[in-house]
């Protein structure tokens, strides 16, 4: 499965982990991987560590993930991204919206 989601026992951080592509096939099962948690202050950890290509519907899909956890007073963290990925990342200017931590 290309994404997959772990909420921790006091619903504080999610850790979402994306394999493969990350593109708009997996639009619904992305927002599903969050949108259920709206505890105040939530920490998305999105691990990138196995995704080989991310376009710009995926870039757009982060962007309404740090919209939800402002929402909720929280924040994401873009974790390990490949190389590709995050040549992508920068060029987009992502490092301004989000934490990207290799």
């Amino acid at each position: 499965m290309p994404i997959s989601s772990t909420v921790s026992n006091d619903k504080k951080r999610v850790m979402i982990n994306i394999t493969d592509r990350f593109d708009y096939g997996l639009h619904q099962s992305f927002r599903d991987s969050y949108r259920a948690v709206t505890s105040p202050g939530v920490i998305y950890s999105l691990d990138l560590s196995q995704a080989t290509y991310m376009d710009s519907s995926a870039l757009g899909m982060v962007l309404l993930l740090k919209e939800h956890a402002e929402k909720q007073g929280g924040s994401v963290i873009i974790s390990k991204p490949n190389p590709a990925v995050e040549k992508i990342l920068k060029i987009a200017n992502f490092d301004r919206f989000v934490t990207i931590e290799n």
